[in-house]
């Protein structure tokens, strides 16, 4: 399976509105995270930013989507469509 067709597969996980907002609130969160460690020069917390999205997304499957996390099959590969995913809301091409 390429990078690709795993995102189109991730998408069918989020058709719930909610839950990508959610993803996206933990994606801007995650973001505001790695900029105030950076400032703050607490470099071992830049272990945890990986991590700063999951309360976001996780309540967003469990509650609107009824379904299991990507990250729970492919961590990495499930990370990086995150990023993708809010790249494409921010830019209008998801609704």
């Amino acid at each position: 399976m390429t990078f690709k067709e795993y995102y189109q597969y991730y998408l069918t996980l989020h058709r719930n509105k909610t839950n990508r907002y959610l993803h996206f609130l933990g994606q801007c969160a995650t973001i505001s995270y790695i900029v105030s460690i950076i400032t703050s020069g607490f470099w071992w917390g830049l272990l945890a930013a990986p991590f700063v999205v999951y309360p976001f997304a996780w309540s967003g499957h469990f509650l609107f989507e009824k379904n299991t996390p990507a990250a729970f099959s492919r961590p990495i590969w499930a990370k990086a469509c995150d990023w993708v995913m809010f790249k494409d809301i921010l830019t209008g091409k998801l609704k």
